[in-house]
């Protein structure tokens, strides 16, 4: 395997939903290549290891439903190279089994959050010359119908269709706008829709068994393939859909 150290070298990267599963493992590789990195995340206290953990995270409290808090925590964090939007809300449930006010709460949570954190970096971005933007999408979304996961779909493939747009409109300004697309993947927010459902046994094989390789991905694998994307690695890249999956859309 070729050493690629400080892949980020230089680079100051801001990562919401850092508090647990994806976004913490994707804020800790970012910093381990070099970054600096700022973690948000509305639970400070999950994160408040993490400086610890390395000390070029630096976490911030954040609402990403919350427009003018977004935009504030965006513009304190200076010059962005890398935005990760990785905040998310999973409702379980077919559209029948989905309030209105869960299904806005979808979109809010899952879409409209990258809406506010993209418009907020991007000037800043344009005026450094380029940057990348990576969102987490999934392939629970126009890629793949998940059975009961409706609202949560919806959002993630308005977000595949938001990443599509800000790649076109501004790859002439050097802006590079990528998703990730994970399968089922071993997180604290899984573990608790497991343990939430009358049989949580039943259920961990069932998620496991949606995978052809006959496993759950791990966040440090999704982490790996963020890392990718908001790389020089990936440099010829834009508007497309990392799908790491273990086969489950094969």
């Amino acid at each position: 395997m070729v050493d690629r150290p400080g892949r980020l070298l230089g680079k100051r990267a801001f990562v919401t939903g850092a508090g647990q599963g994806m976004g913490r493992a994707i804020a800790i590789a970012f910093a381990q290549e070099g970054a600096s990195v700022v973690a948000a995340s509305r639970t400070a206290a999950k994160m408040a290891d993490l400086p610890a953990i390395d000390p070029a995270i630096t976490p911030v409290s954040l609402d990403v439903t919350d427009a003018a808090a977004t935009k504030a925590a965006i513009a304190a964090a200076g010059p962005l190279d890398i935005l990760v939007n990785c905040a998310a809300f999973v409702h379980a449930g077919t559209l029948l089994d989905c309030p209105e006010e869960d299904f806005v709460a979808s979109l809010d949570q899952n879409v409209t959050s990258a809406y506010r954190t993209i418009r907020a970096a991007l000037p800043g971005m344009i005026a450094r010359g380029g940057g990348a933007i990576v969102n987490i999408a999934s392939v629970a979304s126009s890629l793949s119908g998940v059975a009961n996961r409706a609202a949560y779909g919806t959002s993630k493939a308005a977000l595949i269709g938001l990443t599509k747009a800000v790649a076109r409109d501004f790859i002439a300004s050097g802006i590079r706008c990528n998703a990730l697309c994970p399968g089922t993947t071993a997180s604290p927010s899984l573990e608790d829709r497991i343990g939430a459902t009358p049989d949580p046994e039943a259920t961990r094989r069932a998620f496991i068994a949606r995978q052809p390789m006959g496993r759950l991905g791990t966040v440090e694998e999704m982490a790996a393939a963020a890392l990718y994307l908001a790389s020089e690695e990936s440099g010829f890249m834009t508007g497309q859909l990392l799908v790491v999956d273990g086969g489950q859309t094969l």
